[in-house]
């Protein structure tokens, strides 16, 4: 089954007050999500040499992002999402496949996987074939949702307890690795597929949260990976 997202998304990065303050403020206009709270876990592909990161993080204006993504831990025979997410002059587009893990372990070994969404697996051939994609990051966090009263199109979601590691690159090995956020500090994301409302920009300004650019995996890259890198030079 596949799913298809295309939406603006604005990223913060917030306090535990902001974000008792913006909670506090939005709580008779937000409603939780389906899902509540979660641990979403990641594994993102790339090559080699961290080309699509690498890339992403010089803020071009076309940059895609190749991800495995559950929500908690998964077991092989549980069902998970292979994304392309893509991002283009701000807006965020995002096609997935929803498929067992122990046939996501199929497909990378011999490109074999059975679909009836051909244009979405189309896609994901081209870009594990053409640049030889790997896993090579592991990413999990704690995840608050919420949508809108007035638009369930308009949503927040609030990521905390931010882990990666770039070995054992298994979602079922489960969560553990380096912290990549201080404790204290949140991300908030805001999802739209159009302006903010003026009564949650005016939240936002009451509660001091002005936008921030941050990219978790480039972060997770920066921190295990290049400076790691740069010490041993």
């Amino acid at each position: 089954m596949a799913e298809f997202f295309r939406r603006v998304e604005k990223k913060y990065i917030i306090t535990k007050e902001q974000y008792e303050c913006i909670k506090n403020k939005s709580k008779n206009i937000m409603i939780k999500d389906v899902h509540g709270k979660s641990k979403v876990c990641n594994i993102y592909f790339d090559t080699d040499n961290y080309e699509l990161i690498r890339n992403s993080i010089q803020k071009p204006i076309y940059k895609d992002k190749i991800r495995l993504r559950s929500y908690n831990i998964p077991k092989k025979e549980d069902m998970v999402y292979l994304e392309v997410k893509r991002k283009y002059e701000g807006v965020v587009s995002k096609r997935r496949l929803q498929i067992k893990l122990e046939d996501i372990y199929g497909y990378l070994k011999n490109d074999y996987l059975q679909t009836k969404d051909i244009q979405v697996k189309n896609e994901l051939d081209y870009y594990f074939k053409h640049f030889k994609l790997k896993p090579t990051m592991f990413l999990s966090y704690d995840r608050e949702a919420f949508y809108s009263k007035e638009d369930e199109n308009f949503r927040i979601t609030f990521d905390n307890n931010i882990i990666a590691r770039n070995y054992d690159l298994k979602l079922e090995e489960g969560n553990y690795g380096f912290s990549i956020l201080e404790k204290e500090r949140y991300i908030m994301e805001i999802k739209t597929l159009g302006a903010i409302p003026l009564y949650f920009v005016e939240i936002l300004s009451d509660c001091n949260i002005y936008p921030c650019g941050f990219s978790k995996y480039g972060e997770a890259y920066t921190q295990l990976v290049l400076k790691k890198n740069n010490s041993i030079i």
